[in-house]
Protein backbone atom coordinates (compact mmCIF):
# COMPACT_ATOMS: atom_id res chain seq x y z
CA UNK A 1 0.00 0.00 0.00
CA UNK A 2 1.55 3.26 -1.03
CA UNK A 3 -0.72 5.65 0.84
CA UNK A 4 -0.17 6.37 4.52
CA UNK A 5 -2.94 5.98 7.08
CA UNK A 6 -3.42 9.74 7.48
CA UNK A 7 -4.11 10.11 3.76
CA UNK A 8 -6.53 7.18 3.86
CA UNK A 9 -8.27 8.63 6.91
CA UNK A 10 -8.73 11.93 5.06
CA UNK A 11 -10.17 10.13 2.04
CA UNK A 12 -12.51 8.20 4.32
CA UNK A 13 -13.78 11.39 5.97
CA UNK A 14 -14.34 13.03 2.57
CA UNK A 15 -16.33 10.18 1.04
CA UNK A 16 -18.35 9.79 4.26
CA UNK A 17 -19.23 13.48 4.08
CA UNK A 18 -20.40 13.04 0.49
CA UNK A 19 -22.62 10.11 1.47
CA UNK A 20 -23.98 11.92 4.53
CA UNK A 21 -24.89 15.00 2.49
CA UNK A 22 -26.62 12.86 -0.14
CA UNK A 23 -28.61 10.90 2.44
CA UNK A 24 -29.71 14.08 4.22
CA UNK A 25 -30.67 15.78 0.95
CA UNK A 26 -32.66 12.73 -0.14
CA UNK A 27 -34.18 12.22 3.34
CA UNK A 28 -33.06 8.60 3.28
CA UNK A 29 -31.67 6.28 5.92
CA UNK A 30 -28.91 3.68 6.10
CA UNK A 31 -27.82 0.67 8.10
CA UNK A 32 -24.28 -0.72 7.89
CA UNK A 33 -23.02 -4.28 8.35
CA UNK A 34 -19.27 -4.70 8.52
CA UNK A 35 -16.81 -7.48 9.12
CA UNK A 36 -13.19 -6.85 8.24
CA UNK A 37 -13.63 -3.04 8.12
CA UNK A 38 -14.21 -3.35 11.86
CA UNK A 39 -16.65 -0.48 12.28
CA UNK A 40 -14.78 2.11 10.22
CA UNK A 41 -17.69 2.58 7.81
CA UNK A 42 -20.14 3.24 10.64
CA UNK A 43 -17.66 5.45 12.45
CA UNK A 44 -17.05 7.55 9.34
CA UNK A 45 -20.78 8.06 8.80
CA UNK A 46 -21.44 8.78 12.47
CA UNK A 47 -18.67 11.39 12.58
CA UNK A 48 -20.71 13.57 10.22
CA UNK A 49 -23.01 16.26 11.61
CA UNK A 50 -26.64 15.24 11.34
CA UNK A 51 -25.92 11.50 11.51
CA UNK A 52 -29.00 10.94 13.64
CA UNK A 53 -31.20 11.88 10.67
CA UNK A 54 -29.89 9.11 8.40
CA UNK A 55 -27.99 6.47 10.41
CA UNK A 56 -30.32 3.81 11.82
CA UNK A 57 -27.68 1.41 13.11
CA UNK A 58 -24.76 -0.76 12.36
CA UNK A 59 -23.12 -4.01 13.36
CA UNK A 60 -19.71 -5.56 13.16
CA UNK A 61 -20.60 -9.12 12.21
CA UNK A 62 -17.29 -10.90 12.66
CA UNK A 63 -18.38 -14.40 13.63
CA UNK A 64 -21.14 -16.89 12.91
CA UNK A 65 -22.46 -16.29 16.44
CA UNK A 66 -22.74 -12.53 15.87
CA UNK A 67 -24.29 -13.07 12.44
CA UNK A 68 -27.06 -15.20 13.94
CA UNK A 69 -27.57 -13.10 17.08
CA UNK A 70 -27.54 -9.68 15.41
CA UNK A 71 -29.08 -10.44 12.01
CA UNK A 72 -30.90 -13.73 12.53
CA UNK A 73 -29.02 -15.33 9.64
CA UNK A 74 -28.73 -19.07 10.26
CA UNK A 75 -26.62 -21.76 8.60
CA UNK A 76 -29.74 -22.79 6.68
CA UNK A 77 -29.98 -19.24 5.26
CA UNK A 78 -26.39 -19.60 4.06
CA UNK A 79 -26.85 -22.84 2.11
CA UNK A 80 -24.53 -22.80 -0.89
CA UNK A 81 -22.56 -19.71 0.15
CA UNK A 82 -19.59 -18.85 2.30
CA UNK A 83 -18.49 -15.78 4.18
CA UNK A 84 -16.33 -13.23 2.34
CA UNK A 85 -18.24 -13.78 -0.91
CA UNK A 86 -20.51 -11.61 -3.03
CA UNK A 87 -23.65 -13.67 -2.29
CA UNK A 88 -22.93 -13.42 1.44
CA UNK A 89 -22.42 -9.64 1.24
CA UNK A 90 -25.75 -9.37 -0.59
CA UNK A 91 -27.46 -11.49 2.07
CA UNK A 92 -26.07 -9.25 4.83
CA UNK A 93 -27.24 -6.10 3.04
CA UNK A 94 -30.70 -7.39 2.20
CA UNK A 95 -31.27 -8.81 5.70
CA UNK A 96 -30.06 -5.78 7.66
CA UNK A 97 -31.98 -3.34 5.48
CA UNK A 98 -35.20 -5.29 6.02
CA UNK A 99 -34.66 -5.79 9.76
CA UNK A 100 -34.12 -2.09 10.43
CA UNK A 101 -36.46 -0.74 7.77
CA UNK A 102 -33.69 1.36 6.26
CA UNK A 103 -33.71 2.92 2.83
CA UNK A 104 -30.19 1.64 2.21
CA UNK A 105 -27.77 -0.93 3.55
CA UNK A 106 -24.06 -1.09 2.95
CA UNK A 107 -22.41 -4.42 3.78
CA UNK A 108 -18.75 -5.46 3.79
CA UNK A 109 -17.08 -8.82 4.40
CA UNK A 110 -13.52 -9.91 3.75
CA UNK A 111 -10.00 -10.54 4.96
CA UNK A 112 -8.08 -7.49 6.16
CA UNK A 113 -4.80 -9.27 6.81
CA UNK A 114 -2.00 -9.70 7.47
CA UNK A 115 -2.89 -13.14 6.13
CA UNK A 116 -5.84 -14.47 4.18
CA UNK A 117 -8.94 -16.17 5.52
CA UNK A 118 -9.80 -19.85 5.93
CA UNK A 119 -11.71 -19.83 2.62
CA UNK A 120 -8.57 -19.22 0.59
CA UNK A 121 -9.00 -15.49 0.01
CA UNK A 122 -5.81 -13.45 0.20
CA UNK A 123 -5.33 -10.57 2.60
CA UNK A 124 -6.87 -7.48 1.07
CA UNK A 125 -9.95 -9.32 -0.23
CA UNK A 126 -13.35 -7.75 0.44
CA UNK A 127 -16.85 -8.14 -0.93
CA UNK A 128 -19.06 -5.07 -0.75
CA UNK A 129 -22.81 -4.88 -1.26
CA UNK A 130 -25.44 -2.16 -1.45
CA UNK A 131 -29.14 -2.83 -1.09
CA UNK A 132 -31.35 0.19 -1.69
CA UNK A 133 -34.48 1.51 -3.34
CA UNK A 134 -32.75 2.35 -6.62
CA UNK A 135 -29.70 0.11 -6.61
CA UNK A 136 -28.59 -3.37 -5.67
CA UNK A 137 -24.91 -3.77 -6.33
CA UNK A 138 -22.03 -6.00 -5.31
CA UNK A 139 -18.31 -5.64 -5.86
CA UNK A 140 -15.19 -7.62 -5.00
CA UNK A 141 -12.07 -5.71 -4.07
CA UNK A 142 -8.51 -7.09 -3.99
CA UNK A 143 -5.85 -4.71 -2.65
CA UNK A 144 -2.95 -7.14 -2.96
CA UNK A 145 -1.66 -5.97 0.41
CA UNK A 146 -1.26 -7.60 3.82
CA UNK A 147 -1.37 -4.22 5.63
CA UNK A 148 -4.35 -4.79 7.92
CA UNK A 149 -4.90 -1.17 9.00
CA UNK A 150 -4.60 0.19 5.47
CA UNK A 151 -6.85 -2.55 4.05
CA UNK A 152 -9.56 -1.77 6.59
CA UNK A 153 -9.54 1.86 5.47
CA UNK A 154 -9.49 0.99 1.78
CA UNK A 155 -12.45 -1.36 2.29
CA UNK A 156 -14.39 1.43 4.03
CA UNK A 157 -13.46 4.07 1.44
CA UNK A 158 -14.37 1.80 -1.47
CA UNK A 159 -17.68 0.78 0.10
CA UNK A 160 -18.68 4.38 0.78
CA UNK A 161 -17.59 5.47 -2.69
CA UNK A 162 -19.75 2.72 -4.19
CA UNK A 163 -22.69 3.98 -2.15
CA UNK A 164 -22.00 7.61 -3.07
CA UNK A 165 -22.15 6.66 -6.75
CA UNK A 166 -25.45 4.82 -6.23
CA UNK A 167 -26.96 7.81 -4.43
Amino acid sequence: MTKDLATLDQQLAEVAADVAHALVARRETIVVVESSAGGLISSALLSQAGASTYFLGGAVVYTAASREALLGITLDDMQGMRSASEPYAQLLARTARARLGAGWCLAETGAAGPSGNRYGDAAGHACLAIDGPTAVEVQTLETGSGDRAANMRVFAITALAMLAKAL
